[in-house]
């Protein structure tokens, strides 16, 4: 659920970066849609747009997100280097901090399903197909969104009416900051990660933070 979410997310964030930080304090803001002033909503809010309370608290979680990558990127790149000779500068493979547990549903079954089995799973995401082929991505925020904020019937509608397509994808074998540049660039919290072209795992945002909690 969000509340969940939510919580592990203030957890994860006050492990890394403290429980005195700003950016702490930005994602209690964003829960009650109150952040907006701490974080750049110019390219989604812009003024007098009328966007829901609810999609624009989503908004903002993203945003302090973002903030919190790249602030521990800053202090990652920052670091004294007590690298071995030989091993890599640009930080470990996507794949070795995935999800390789990769769920998926099809693209016909209603959201209260797509629901209860992110429950079941304790998933953000899933993959949805059509004829045993990828073709969309549901998270649980925008799943959220179009059923509390946006009024659509759980049990009637498709999945297929609230997924991202194409599915976002990126290499498994590229360093982590790469998919945190995919990311922001595609404004996403999740992607599929792809070897030799299939999906072999996913990797969110909850992910990327856990991995930047054992290199600051």
């Amino acid at each position: 659920s969000l509340e969940e979410f939510d919580l592990e997310t203030e957890r994860l964030i006050s492990d890394l970066l403290g429980q005195a930080s700003d950016l702490l304090h930005a994602y209690e803001y964003a829960e009650l849609g109150e952040a907006g002033g701490l974080v750049n909503m110019t390219d989604e809010a812009p003024e007098g747009t009328g966007m829901d309370s609810h999609r624009q608290s989503l908004l903002q979680r993203y945003r302090v997100l973002e903030s919190c990558v790249s602030e521990l990127e800053a202090r990652r790149v920052t670091e004294p280097k007590q690298k071995k000779v030989g091993q890599t500068l640009i930080g470990p493979q996507i794949a070795e901090h995935m999800s390789t547990e990769v769920r998926s549903l099809s693209q016909e079954a209603t959201l209260r399903e797509a629901g209860q089995l992110m429950q079941k799973w304790k998933l953000g995401s899933l993959l949805l197909t059509d004829n045993q082929s990828y073709v969309g991505l549901i998270t649980d925020s925008v799943l959220a969104r179009e059923v509390v904020a946006n009024g659509m019937n759980p049990n009637t509608t498709p999945a297929k009416m609230c997924m991202r397509k194409p599915v976002v994808a990126i290499e498994g074998d590229r360093p982590i900051i790469d998919a945190v540049r995919m990311m922001k660039d595609q404004a996403t919290r999740h992607l599929a990660v792809t070897q030799d072209g299939q999906i072999i795992g996913v990797i969110s945002v909850s992910n990327i933070l856990r991995y930047y909690s054992g290199v600051v």
